[in-house]
């Protein structure tokens, strides 16, 4: 379902976006859902403090690791590629 937003704006804002919209050949609403939907997407999504929990849960763990040069040698043996230098 489509919800309405009104939002007031002094003149000088109204015209900025409205030259902004018209730059881009959008409706004045089609550039502020634009602009809504780029700010949704840079705020982080989920809590923080959950986030770092999981990731100290992790770093807790102890799992086996290499060295990234051996990894890629194993790597490139399995492709078979290291044979054909």
């Amino acid at each position: 379902m489509a919800k309405r937003l009104q939002v007031i704006l002094k003149d000088p804002e109204y015209r900025e976006i409205q030259r902004a919209a018209r730059a881009q050949r959008l409706t004045i609403a089609a550039w502020v859902r634009q602009a809504l939907a780029m700010a949704r997407r840079r705020e982080p999504a989920g809590d923080a403090g959950k986030k770092l929990d999981v990731v100290r849960a992790a770093a807790r763990h102890s799992f086996p690791t290499a060295d990234v040069e051996v990894m890629l040698a194993e790597i490139e043996r399995g492709y078979g590629v290291a044979d054909r230098g």
